[in-house]
């Protein structure tokens, strides 16, 4: 086989060529599970550029297959490559654009990444429900007036428990009476909607942090200087 050569010009021979569109195929596989096809030719495009950039300015040696794949095993399995890149790119979006949907994607790519992200992911899931439920609640009060509200356990208050309580659609299975009227309406939607503000701020500090102290992903795949 031709041994790779230094500069912009590389060939690589008919099988090398085929090494890394196969790579590349793997690649992009990968990265439509994690975004859209759009996004995924933009990444392809990007990572084969940065991939010949350090094919060409690697050392000539004599072995082109040896000297590809130590390239391809730098640059890493390309599912963990997808991951890495995606998890970048919708994070980035999410922080500079403040879209709730792009937050919550990007939460739920980094809580599949690492122990911080999943603990944070939970408290932003748990939140983001909390909050909709109340703000539900509150609307469905004046629908179902007698069905929405704070449910008392019977039994519990016939035994000095009056905190024995639940906020929702009832009555449940338990012996239970319906307590309080309609300012169970402000209380939901302030409550909720204040939680759901919060979960949606804390979201966006924690990619902010997230972000900040992330190597960059395109650290790994820059030729060597």
């Amino acid at each position: 086989m031709p041994p790779l050569r230094k500069g912009t010009d590389v060939k690589l021979s008919e099988s090398g060529e085929s090494r890394v569109n196969g790579y590349l195929f793997v690649l992009e596989r990968s990265l439509l599970t994690f975004l859209p096809r759009e996004t995924t030719r933009d990444a392809v495009r990007e990572i084969d550029s940065h991939l010949r950039d350090r094919i060409a300015v690697a050392a000539a040696v004599p072995d082109e297959r040896a000297a590809l794949e130590t390239i391809l095993n730098e640059l890493g399995p390309p599912l963990r490559v997808a991951q890495a890149y995606s998890v970048e790119r919708v994070v980035d979006e999410a922080v500079v654009t403040g879209r709730i949907t792009a937050i919550l994607r990007a939460v739920w790519h980094v809580a599949t990444s690492g122990v911080s992200g999943f603990f944070a992911g939970f408290l932003v899931f748990s939140g983001a429900v909390i909050g909709a439920a109340l703000v539900v609640l509150g609307l469905l009060k004046p629908i179902f007036p007698d069905n929405v509200g704070f449910w008392v356990n019977n039994e519990s208050a016939l035994k000095g428990f009056d905190l024995a309580f639940r906020l929702g659609y009832g009555p449940g299975v338990r012996n239970e009476h319906l307590a309080g009227g309609y300012w169970v309406i402000p209380i939901c939607l302030v409550t909720g909607s204040g939680l759901l503000f919060l979960t949606y701020r804390g979201a966006r500090a924690f990619l902010n942090w997230w972000r900040r102290r992330r190597v960059p992903f395109t650290l790994n795949v820059r030729p060597a200087l």
